[in-house]
């Protein structure tokens, strides 16, 4: 039986598609796109913050596949000058805003100070719990991926880790018998 995603640590903009308004409420912003359709996002975030007259916005567009130190440094650059009412507005594939996500995290930006337009929520990255290694992967929830480092078969949990950005794996088949 499927658990009401409301209820686990899955952020719904990591199960569908969602862009939501520019977040207006604070003094100012740091905006962060991945790859094309992310960067429309957060250029389109811009430039609705920079009509409605607000000067404090940081544009930062980042490649998709390979951008996560980038999007890191930008984010802590930007947030080594950041004032009360700064907030981190990131589009992009859901697994690399989940990425981005916990880096705020651990850098202590609150969850009402982010917010996140998902792409894509095809990817999902899932770290393994018995070698911890990380798989990404075209895989929906409660499906089965490969683990790249120890070969188990992970099954796809309904739990996200705020620290790492990604969703829970574990071996699918670890209570039946091997046949010997």
């Amino acid at each position: 039986m499927r658990p009401a995603l409301e209820l686990t640590s899955v952020p719904t903009w990591a199960t569908a598609p969602a862009r939501p308004a520019a977040d207006s409420s604070g003094r100012s912003w740091t905006v962060i796109g991945f790859g094309a359709a992310g960067s429309e996002i957060a250029r389109a975030w811009s430039a609705e913050l920079t009509a409605a007259g607000r000067s404090a916005v940081r544009l930062h567009e980042i490649d998709a596949i390979d951008g996560d130190e980038q999007a890191r440094a930008a984010l802590v650059a930007d947030l080594a000058e950041a004032r009360v009412g700064w907030r981190l507005m990131m589009a992009g594939p859901a697994h690399t805003c989940l990425r981005l996500r916990a880096a705020a995290v651990q850098l202590d930006v609150a969850d009402d100070e982010i917010t996140v337009a998902s792409t894509d929520v095809d990817t999902r990255a899932v770290q393994c719990v018995h070698c911890r290694t990380i798989t990404c992967a075209p895989v929906e929830l409660e499906d089965v991926v490969p683990c790249r480092g120890c070969g188990r078969n992970l099954l796809v949990h309904y739990h996200v880790s705020r620290r790492l950005g990604a969703h829970l794996g574990y071996m699918v088949d670890a209570e039946q018998q091997v046949a010997r």
